[in-house]
């Protein structure tokens, strides 16, 4: 799956897409995209104990993936000790764990092999810390809302304001989602969250109508974080 790219013409279609959007609402949308929500170090780090583990479970239903290494250490000159065993084994454990460890360090696998689960919390939660810096109560009316994608794992979460939060319920967002998840499949990531920012648009006109004393309180450009 290639990866996803942001070109000049995609930051300007979504700005375009918010100041278009916010001329028929008070609301403020805010537009983040990062290229990663989390660096999932502790995925690497589980597999490789993981794979510990394993070895050491294979060891004791087949005992030659011990011996072997064990006779090795002896010169093949006599039996292998149990002392001479356990070292072997110690020194298999660590030999796997590294090699998992350092295929792990490679991005793209690591990623690969994040449960989805995993994943879709640590954006959530990046997309929750983002909203709270940049746009939660930012605006007088409590209006703000974030569009948030992170690129490397293909997902995207909304957050909202108090005020929008207690007047539209969450499952509305859903039409906006889907307009974004539909074309960042395809590769068009700028065009994914045109259409979703016209989604939401939509959406808070119906609660929240331009007033004539509205002002722009939050910057309508594409945040790159």
């Amino acid at each position: 799956m290639a990866h996803l790219r942001l070109s000049e013409a995609d930051r300007e279609r979504v700005g375009a897409a918010v100041s278009a959007a916010e001329h028929g609402t008070d609301g403020e949308i805010v537009t983040i995209v990062t290229e990663q929500s989390d660096a999932y170090h502790d995925v690497g780090l589980h597999y490789a104990l993981a794979a510990v583990l394993l070895v050491a479970a294979l060891a004791a239903f087949v005992p030659a993936i011990v011996d072997v290494p064990a006779g090795w250490l002896v010169g093949g000159w006599s039996l292998p000790s149990a002392g001479h065993a356990l070292f072997a084994l110690m020194l298999l454990q660590t030999l796997v764990f590294l090699v998992v460890r350092y295929a792990l360090a490679w991005m793209p696998l690591r990623l690969a092999l994040t449960p989805r689960a995993t994943r879709a919390r640590r954006v959530r939660r990046r997309a929750v810390q983002y909203f709270k810096v940049g746009a939660e109560r930012r605006t007088v009316a409590r209006v703000g809302i974030l569009l948030y994608l992170s690129l490397g794992e293909r997902m995207a979460e909304i957050v909202a304001d108090e005020a929008i939060h207690k007047a539209v319920p969450p499952e509305r967002w859903g039409d906006a989602m889907a307009a974004l998840v539909a074309e960042v499949r395809h590769g068009r990531a700028g065009e994914g969250m045109a259409a979703a920012v016209a989604a939401i648009g939509a959406i808070l006109s119906e609660g929240f109508p331009k007033t004539s004393d509205d002002v722009n309180e939050l910057p309508d450009r594409l945040i790159e974080l």
